[in-house]
């Protein structure tokens, strides 16, 4: 399964879509995303007013120690239990059967 066509699914998938990942979701494919391409944080945290930026920094600082590939296969396991949840919808199935081929 592949990393690259899982991440294009979650930068693609419409924000009116009935296939939406949580905030929560977003912030977790933020985190492992920046671990398998960067690695460890290496910025220090943002200040007070900045939330949107802790939050994301928080997300990425989870990860801290996993190696590229187990953020990327975490990252794949996030997308596909998101897709398994709305296995009922079209465009779920498609994305699974897309990584699946991948």
């Amino acid at each position: 399964m592949s990393f690259a066509k899982a991440v294009e699914i979650v930068q693609g998938m419409p924000s009116d879509g009935e296939v939406q990942p949580s905030q929560d979701d977003k912030l977790k494919f933020y985190g492992l995303y920046k671990q398998a391409t960067v690695g460890d944080v290496n910025t220090s945290r943002p200040g007070l007013f900045d939330l949107a930026g802790k939050y994301k920094w928080d997300a990425w600082n989870s990860n801290k120690g996993l190696s590229k590939e187990e953020a990327e296969q975490k990252y794949v396991e996030a997308l596909i239990a998101i897709l398994e949840k709305h296995s009922d919808n079209e465009d779920a199935k498609k994305w699974l059967e897309q990584l699946k081929s991948a």
